[in-house]
């Protein structure tokens, strides 16, 4: 093509742009597809640019007729699922981090038998026989180490802060095992 032409189909593609830009969404309904239809459309159009003596009126027909091509496409008629359902709102995980390391705090202050009770009954979801076979204490031991547990629990966690450094270490076992 001469530099002349040239120049005119530049002109012309930016004069017709944002009618044909318009056209295109106005035929598919998809901004993404409009563009890709526009650009199908004036790819044609450079080859046949001197020939033509109405480029507009060409120009017009190919980019409906690409616009319709390009909702056609297989790729374009696949919605993600995620179209269908409504926004869900999930939580942070660094929040669930830093409530876990919070909660693990508050459990390693309290003695081991009453973390031990805590965890069998609302952890494991044990019944408090379950939980005093567990242990290896009467029923009502087991019923006083979780009421306990869970009241000093409340006190650790209702305080605004919790420092990881100074919580209580729990008690080694007395084999003298380390961890």
């Amino acid at each position: 093509m001469k530099a002349e032409d040239e120049d005119r189909f530049r002109e012309f593609v930016a004069a017709q742009l944002p009618v044909l830009r318009k056209l295109a969404y106005v035929t598919c309904g998809d901004w993404h597809a409009a563009e890709d239809a526009v650009a199908n459309a004036l790819a044609k159009l450079y080859p046949r640019w001197r020939r033509l003596d109405r480029p507009d009126l060409y120009v017009r027909t190919m980019v409906v007729r690409a616009a319709i091509d390009e909702k056609r496409r297989p790729w374009r008629r696949e919605h993600p699922a995620g179209d269908a359902l409504s926004e869900v709102t999930q939580r942070d995980e660094m929040t669930l981090v830093d409530e876990r390391l919070r909660v693990w705090a508050a459990l390693r202050s309290i003695s081991p038998g009453q973390r031990a009770a805590v965890l069998c009954r609302h952890y494991l979801g044990m019944s408090l026989e379950e939980t005093a076979d567990a242990l290896g204490c009467h029923v009502g031991t087991a019923k006083s180490q979780t009421s306990r547990g869970l009241a000093r629990l409340r006190e650790v966690l209702g305080a605004e802060r919790i420092d990881l450094d100074e919580t209580i270490e729990p008690e080694r076992e007395k084999t003298g095992a380390r961890a």
